[in-house]
């Protein structure tokens, strides 16, 4: 791919680059057909958050070679005309994401999605591209901004490791893997995130072992506060609701903990019994995404089980192809303009195998925060 100077963006593909370039002219031009807004308005307008000039954006809307705008750039448009306060009065200005309303950003939301879609499929790499869905909008797991993107796990405790052969690093087999809890759930949701983000870095780390850049990425963390010591942090600074009661022994099953005082409910796993052992029949997973706490422009979202099938339910809920995109849209509907949000849901364990849910069944969701948005 040719670069050019920072600010002025990628030469992209003869056809797909025109459709961006004439969505940009159009919102221009026609968006507010009663209101004329020149380059020089949006410029002046974009110029508040970063520098920006006349050329610039000609060359973003250029009939004959057009650039493509880096995604922060579509920020400012989507920002811009996801509201009309934006014209109300000259200098027509851009308004922060904060003075929205909820219709005001989920418009911005929309329009973002549209936007960036045209964008990476002018790319010459666009079947790399993150996945839309048939309104246009962007796979859950998109990061657009392509910065570094760190999924978290817990190691497996040192008596269960003794156990295994393979997880002793002293023995010919040793696999590394092996000491990782919630593996399954790891290798479902990393290749999904990588296959969606590949311009951005997607590595896994143990949560012992995170380097300080790691916590100020987007950080994804698997599994809960028993083995996970960063769900555990990062719970502890996040004003929710929901707490998880730990499990002292393997033998107890714990659950969630919704409410204070008198109001207080639990939501536990339901066992059964099989020949002389215990079996999972249902699980309790939560389901989190909010700013993450130490780089409030980086996401944080949790997805953790009582047991590792909630965990896996709780990150299939979002990847299964099946259920992904109408569990998205129950997340934007449900939730549109809040940054921090969480559903604790079950998650059928049926012949041992973890059966994904639907958030649009009521049956499903056991409670959502904040409450009263659905």
């Amino acid at each position: 791919m040719l670069k050019l100077t920072e600010g002025r963006g990628d030469v992209v593909g003869p056809d797909d680059s025109f459709a961006l370039a004439h969505r940009l002219r159009a919102l221009r031009e026609e968006h507010w057909p009663d209101r004329m807004i020149t380059q020089s308005d949006l410029a002046a307008a974009f110029s508040a958050e970063k520098s920006t000039s006349v050329p610039l954006l000609s060359s973003w809307e250029s009939r004959t070679h057009p650039k493509a705008p880096p995604v922060g750039r579509l920020a400012a448009y989507a920002t811009f005309f996801a509201t009309r306060r934006s014209v109300a009065r000259k200098p027509y200005r851009l308004l922060p994401l904060d003075e929205l309303t909820p219709e005001e950003l989920q418009h911005r939301e929309d329009l973002l999605a549209e936007l960036t879609a045209l964008r990476e499929a002018g790319q010459p790499d666009a079947g790399a591209v993150a996945d839309v869905d048939r309104n246009g909008r962007r796979d859950f797991w998109y990061f657009p901004d392509r910065n570094n993107i760190t999924i978290v796990v817990a190691q497996l405790p040192k008596s269960m490791r003794d156990k295994m052969p393979y997880a002793d690093p002293t023995q010919p087999d040793y696999v590394e893997l092996y000491t990782y809890a919630d593996l399954d759930a790891l290798i479902e949701l990393h290749g999904h995130i990588r296959a969606l983000n590949p311009r951005s870095r997607v590595a896994f780390r143990i949560a012992s072992e995170l380097a300080p850049d790691d916590y100020t990425s987007h950080l994804v963390l698997l599994g809960g506060v028993d083995w996970n010591v960063v769900t555990r942090e990062l719970l502890d600074r996040v004003d929710l609701p929901v707490s998880q009661v730990t499990r002292h022994v393997e033998a107890e099953s714990g659950g969630f903990v919704v409410g204070q005082g008198d109001a207080k409910r639990i939501f536990a796993p339901k066992l059964g019994r099989l020949d002389d052992h215990e079996v999972l029949h249902e699980d309790i997973a939560h389901f989190y995404r909010g700013p993450n706490p130490f780089n409030h422009k980086r996401t944080v979202t949790i997805c953790n089980g009582m047991y590792g099938r909630g965990t896996l339910g709780a990150v299939r809920a979002l990847t299964d192809e099946r259920f992904r995109d109408r569990n998205a849209e129950y997340l934007r509907r449900t939730f549109a303009g809040l940054a921090a949000y969480s559903v604790l849901t079950r998650v059928s364990v049926v012949n041992g195998q973890v059966v994904t849910p639907d958030w649009n069944l009521p049956e499903s969701r056991l409670y959502e925060w904040p409450e009263g948005q659905g």
